[in-house]
């Protein structure tokens, strides 16, 4: 997935939802780094992938919590 579409479907989000996808990221970063440790993984490119959507989902947050209050 392109990182504009990433960044658009995280657009459409509640908080809760943010903070689920950045659980998940979490999980799937953690399995990938057994994975390179264990000598399962195929692809190396993906660990790359995944922090950097953790840092996306993370900005998307952060930009929500310093955003001036609607009003």
């Amino acid at each position: 997935m392109k990182a504009s579409e990433f960044n658009k479907g995280l657009a459409g989000k509640s908080d809760e939802e943010l903070g689920a996808e950045l659980v998940e990221l979490a999980r799937e970063h953690f399995n990938l780094r057994m994975q390179m440790a264990t000598g399962q993984l195929t692809q190396v490119r993906r660990i790359r992938d995944v922090k950097r959507n953790i840092a996306r989902v993370k900005t998307a947050i952060s930009v929500r919590r310093n955003a001036p209050a609607a009003g």
